[in-house]
């Protein structure tokens, strides 16, 4: 737009979009509020199957932690200080799973690239602005596109099958605490599982479970091997997560090598960004900021998610 001095760049050169553009307008009139209201869910197959196993690995683990392991025992306070701790972990992995699951990455608007939201930006003069030609939006500093949300998304790190969405700008501190209540979880499992062999084997089997002794070993080698690969995905990832919010660089942005052209908030500034506000218990509630939705089912059209 040569008459307001700034610049559009755009890899494939497409031009912003017109009234007479055959593009779905209600898409791009969508407001930040609006966003906000809209329950967040990506249509994707092999994301909601994932999604499911993970949901049922951690049912299984819940099953056999409680029902092999601590019912059985003789030591009453031993089983329920333990079934406490347990299910508390076990609930605050899937209640961060959920509203990583559920909760908007940072989505741009779709086909906001018009002539009229150029104007509205009030640009100064030779600013440089940049749209994808894949969703025909303006794209902010630091957004990436995601094949599989078909949006672009602020500060995106990755896309995460497991969670069945982009971990992004509003959501990556449900995702860190995904990981972190997985891996707690995932330890507190190893160690009872540990015990119970322990006490089985002193007891030659008897009275240790109300399950057979073959049963109880395939359970408890199932949890065992679950605890391992759970712990090492989730301590790793967590690990990741952390220094890339300690150092403001997301994982694209650390493979692309791109060098930053915006403020750095290092360490505990960086860590307060995310979580939101200064170090509190608050930092670890999956809860903070849930307020329920209207449950009306409206799928967008020509996108992969649901607004609820």
């Amino acid at each position: 737009m040569p008459s307001s001095g700034h610049r559009l760049r755009d890899v494939e050169h497409h031009p912003l979009l017109t009234e007479n553009d055959n593009y779905d307008s209600s898409s791009s009139s969508s407001s930040e509020a609006d966003v906000a209201d809209r329950v967040w869910f990506i249509r994707d197959s092999c994301g909601m199957i994932c999604a499911i196993m993970t949901w049922l690995l951690v049912v299984y683990a819940d099953f056999v932690v409680t029902f092999v392991m601590l019912l059985p025992s003789k030591d009453f306070w031993y089983s329920v200080v333990n079934g406490v701790i347990f299910n508390c972990l076990a609930v605050l992995a899937l209640s961060s799973h959920l509203r990583t699951m559920l909760t908007d990455p940072g989505a741009v608007p779709k086909g906001n690239a018009t002539k009229e939201y150029m104007e509205s930006l009030q640009l100064k003069p030779g600013e440089v602005i940049y749209k994808c030609p894949k969703c025909c939006c303006i794209k902010p500093e630091r957004a990436h596109h995601c094949s599989i949300c078909k949006r672009c998304i602020r500060k995106m790190d990755h896309h995460c099958p497991w969670v069945n969405n982009c971990v992004g700008e509003k959501n990556q501190r449900f995702f860190v605490l995904f990981t972190m209540y997985i891996a707690l979880s995932s330890v507190h499992a190893l160690i009872l599982c540990g015990l119970q062999f322990i006490s089985c084997v002193r007891g030659q089997w008897t009275e240790c479970s109300d399950f057979s002794p073959p049963i109880t070993v395939i359970l408890l080698i199932f949890l065992c091997l679950e605890g391992l690969l759970f712990f090492t995905f989730t301590a790793v990832m967590f690990g990741t997560q952390i220094h890339s919010i300690c150092n403001d660089e997301t994982e694209i942005e650390r493979l692309k090598s791109e060098k930053p052209t915006w403020e750095r908030r290092l360490r505990w500034e960086g860590m307060k960004s995310v979580f939101g506000g200064p170090p509190s218990l608050l930092w670890m509630n999956p809860f903070v900021g849930f307020r329920f939705r209207r449950l009306q089912t409206r799928p967008r059209k020509g996108s992969p998610e649901f607004s609820v």
